[in-house]
């Protein structure tokens, strides 16, 4: 394959389409040096001038997607072009407070960011922390998941990538590569709806199609779950694959939907989301499934019940709403340890003895009790709650699409009534002018 991908320190050269985890702490100054060695471009500038026309396809840019940093100068600024044979230098000043937790980053470059990203460019960035609750303030969530020993959870960074790449030929079937042929991604010919099923490629996780984990029965440990993909919904969930399992055959990834109703026979096993884009909940959410959209990311603490293989599964829609095949994401194998009949139970059980242990006197009887009393993560949310008399401003916001244009047009309009003035991108356009401060609630809609 010729593809574009993020290539630095820690790189791994058997999955060279995976960009390095960048690992910071609250109050880092990070600073990231982006050498764009793609060959010129000559898609650029942009066609007659119409932005929206895809266009610069090695040209790029960093975005560190939900970092609380600002978006300008050389900071989280998706407005810059880092144009072939340039070398330029981000910094992001993270703040003393910024919420530990699951984010990423990822090119932003209007024009060709779903084609950078689908080839690869992007990576994990984690940002940990070690504040204890106080009286005063709430702490990370990091310094519960601990062992009673103080050793962490085990922990799982899984970015999940779809990389649909082509081979191209005048006649045949460009999603079939023969031996001597090249996979690329040069076009949004076939970016369009269906095209992703029609692909037969597999959602990849951290560059390994069909990955095996491997765990004991019991133990319960954090999955960092970041979809970095951009064309297919994620609908996360774990089956028991029966104990005379046959090999997984070699089959395009929408075919795995009948392998998955023959073998992974097994109730749904349950497990619960304690973060949502980076952002601690105010409790555990227990679920046999979470559907992550492209650019969301879940933090999931997740306990195999019993000995044997399990099935991971997409069991989703497309982001088009379009049902889609089930799909295989991979394999987990338990070893035997302590059966677990209740998981629920077994998590509230572990946590408690963890906060026990670990949290100060003062706050360690109210984080015990909230605990017991539905996992509840009081003392480690970031933020506080909004409430409606905090709200100061609203917004709409509708989504359209326009088919009858060649490319598809993407519009959007500040009104939702009878007659919403729909208009394309432009980047010589502000349409909203916001409080710094303030609150706003917003209405999305699509037509």
């Amino acid at each position: 394959m010729r593809l574009r991908s993020y290539v630095g320190t820690d790189t791994d050269p058997k999955r060279p389409f995976v960009a390095p985890t960048i690992e910071v702490t609250p109050g880092d100054t990070v600073r990231i040096t982006l050498n764009n060695q793609l060959p010129a471009d000559p898609s650029c500038p942009v066609p007659d001038g119409n932005p929206n026309i895809p266009h610069c396809f090695n040209s790029t840019n960093l975005h560190a997607h939900g970092l609380s940093v600002s978006p300008t100068g050389n900071s989280d600024n998706v407005l810059l072009s880092i144009n072939p044979g340039v070398s330029f230098q981000y910094e992001y000043n993270l703040p003393p407070d910024h919420p530990a937790g699951t984010f990423w980053y990822h090119s932003h470059l209007h024009g060709s960011t779903a084609l950078q990203v689908s080839s690869g460019m992007a990576g994990a960035l984690i940002v940990r922390g070690d504040r204890l609750p106080s009286e005063t303030g709430n702490g990370d969530i990091d310094i519960l998941l601990k062992h009673p020993n103080g050793t962490p959870l085990r922990e799982r960074v899984l970015v999940l990538q779809q990389i649909q790449y082509y081979c191209p030929k005048d006649n045949g079937d460009i999603w079939s590569c023969n031996e001597g042929e090249t996979g690329v991604i040069e076009s949004y010919d076939y970016f369009g709806p269906g095209t992703w099923a029609q692909s037969g490629r597999y959602t990849s996780i951290n560059g390994t199609v069909l990955p095996t984990f491997k765990t004991k029965t019991g133990d319960i440990e954090r999955w960092r779950l970041i979809h970095t993909g951009v064309r297919d919904t994620i609908s996360l969930e774990f089956r028991k694959l029966k104990t005379d399992k046959p090999n997984i055959p070699r089959l395009k990834a929408a075919e795995t939907d009948r392998f998955i109703g023959d073998n992974c026979v097994g109730d749904p096993i349950p497990y619960h989301v304690i973060a949502d884009d980076g952002l601690t909940r105010a409790a555990a959410w227990q679920t046999t499934l979470t559907v992550l959209q492209p650019g969301y990311r879940s933090d999931a603490l997740v306990v195999f019940p019993e000995p044997g293989t399990y099935c991971v599964i997409d069991a989703s829609a497309s982001v088009s709403q379009r049902a889609e095949s089930r799909q295989l994401l991979g394999v987990v194998v338990a070893a035997p340890g302590p059966k677990v009949s209740d998981i629920h139970a077994h998590l509230t059980k572990e946590l408690v003895a963890s906060a026990k242990r670990h949290m100060p006197t003062p706050v360690r009887a109210e984080i015990v009790a909230d605990l017991q009393n539905g996992l509840k993560l009081t003392r480690f949310t970031p933020h506080p709650d909004i409430i409606d008399s905090e709200v100061t401003g609203k917004q709409e916001l509708a989504f359209f699409i326009d088919l009858s244009k060649t490319p598809f047009e993407f519009e959007v309009s500040n009104d939702l009534g009878p007659e919403p003035n729909f208009k394309p991108y432009d980047p010589n356009r502000i349409d909203r002018h916001l409080t710094l401060g303030g609150i706003d609630e917003w209405t999305l809609d699509r037509v």
